[in-house]
Order: C-alpha cells, then structure tokens, then sequence
C-alpha cells in the first residue's frame, strides 16, 4: 500500500535513491495532484472536524529529500527560476478547467486545484495543498504547504494562508466551504475556519491571539491540543482590546485583537453575491 512505503522510504532513508523510489514518489504525487489523498481530510470524530494525514506530509518531505536542483525557466534567459526536480510548475490543460489569467502566478506541483477554481495573477499555491471546486484565489494570495481551502471560497487580494509540513502531525490551516476571507487577511498555525465564516478585511488569526465573540460572550482561543477554531457563519472583523493595566494602560495603549460581530444572514450574504459574477 502507498502509505506503508512511503512511511518505510521515509524512515530507511537509501545511500542513494533510484529509480524505484522516484516512481513510488511520482506515484504519490500523481494522488495528490487528482485529490486522492490530503494532507488534511475531515474526520467527524475529531474536535476540529478534520484529522492530519501525517504519512502525506512525509511523503512531500521526501520529494525535496530527493529532489535536485535544476533549471525551470520558462522565459529562457530573461529570467532564470532554480527548484528541486521533484516539484516543477503543476501541468494544466484546457481540459482542467481552471483559469489562471496570465500575469506571472505560480502553482507547484502535488496539489489539487479543482474545477471552476479562478486564479488572478500574481498569486501562489504551494505543494500539499487543496483548493476545493468553485473557489478563487485572488491577487497576491498565497496558499500555503498543506492548507486545505474548501469549495466556493474566496481568498481575497494579499490574504496570505499559512502552510505548514514540520512537524509532521501539526494539523494545516483548514478553510472550509464557501468561506469568504477578505483582503490582507492571514490565517495561521492550523486554524481552522468552518463553514460559510466571513473573514472581514485585515483579520489575522493565529495561536496567539484570542478571538472575542461578542454575539455568545465567549472567547475563542487555541489550547495546547487544539488550534484556534472559527465557528460556522461567524463574521469575524479586526478590532481592538484595551490594556488594563501598566503602562499599556497609562498609555491608553490597545493590542490586536480578532472579534465575532455577528453570524451570517441575508445581508450578509447579499454583500458578497456579487463575488459570483466574476467567476
């Protein structure tokens, strides 16, 4: 079975890899570029919903283990481009149908880029990751190793989604289907954002930095063992927290903060319908 030989490949690491190991690897990245395996896949007895493949994660390790570095330019000499063999440009055909508008994106090999996905340029999609049917990746966006982005989502322009390969069990970001993250927004360190959640423009969201719901009265936080979760439908803008004490309070100083306003309703929904005509 795939899995057991790239966990065996990984862990006997050869004096030299042959041809064998490069057609088990390619074998492996042919399942990721078809959707067949995930670094990441929902898991309904989980507390986040969504379970970490780790073996996947190995095996993307091993591609750069073994891979050399080697020319990939596509404009000759006008401009050169170095990268291990292993992970060159994904293929695409018309047949695909993806669109990427020409202007200079970059989607990697060994990830899934499904049907009807928009891709503006300059934009990046790494290795690992998957981006769900319908969904746009906008100007300056960047989808990172690994992140799982769902269905009839919106990664809006400059909006970075942090990937992550080490360690091997670190769950990725998860977005969910039908999410809308908003311009300069980043989504870090294996949060996860459910179902139709709004990210409003600017909101960073990480392990670090409490989400305050103004609508429930609770705080949203990672723990040790969990990430950082953003409940379905949640609007999720950037604000601000007062310091209550010292000189942040002496100063009338405030710190970053993350805040749910409301949940997702028809006004909502009627703001950004119009996303679809882009499409």
């Amino acid at each position: 079975m795939l899995p057991a030989e790239i966990e065996r490949l990984f862990d006997e690491s050869p004096a030299r890899y042959g041809e064998e190991h490069l057609a088990l690897f390619q074998r492996f990245k042919n399942a990721l570029n078809a959707g067949e395996i995930r670094a990441a896949e929902p898991d309904a007895a989980s507390k986040t919903g969504w379970r970490v493949n780790a073996w996947v994660k190995k095996g993307i390790l091993l591609g750069f283990r073994m891979g050399q570095i080697e020319e990939m330019s596509a404009a000759g000499a006008l401009q050169s481009f170095f990268d291990k063999h292993t992970f060159p440009l994904k293929h695409f055909s018309a047949d695909s149908g993806v669109r990427i508008v020409p202007g200079g994106s970059s989607i990697r090999d060994g990830c899934y880029v499904g049907r009807g996905v928009t891709c503006m340029p300059p934009m990046y999609i790494n290795a690992g990751a998957y981006v769900g049917e319908g969904t746009m990746v906008d100007s300056h966006a960047l989808v990172g190793s690994c992140a799982q982005i769902g269905r009839k989502c919106h990664i809006s322009a400059g909006s970075q989604i942090g990937g992550v390969l080490e360690p091997v069990g670190a769950l990725p970001v998860i977005v969910e289907d039908e999410v809308l993250i908003g311009g300069n927004c980043g989504v870090y360190e294996g949060t996860v954002v459910k179902h139709r959640a709004v990210l409003g423009t600017g909101t960073i969201l990480n392990r670090s930095t409490p989400v305050y719901d103004i609508v429930t009265g609770k705080i949203l936080s990672a723990t040790d063992d969990a990430p950082l979760v953003i409940p379905e439908n949640a609007v999720v803008v950037a604000g601000a927290r007062a310091i209550s004490h010292g000189r942040g309070k002496e100063w009338n100083l405030s710190l970053y903060t993350p805040v749910i306003v409301k949940y997702r309703d028809a006004k909502t929904d009627a703001k950004i319908q119009l996303e679809d005509l882009l499409r």
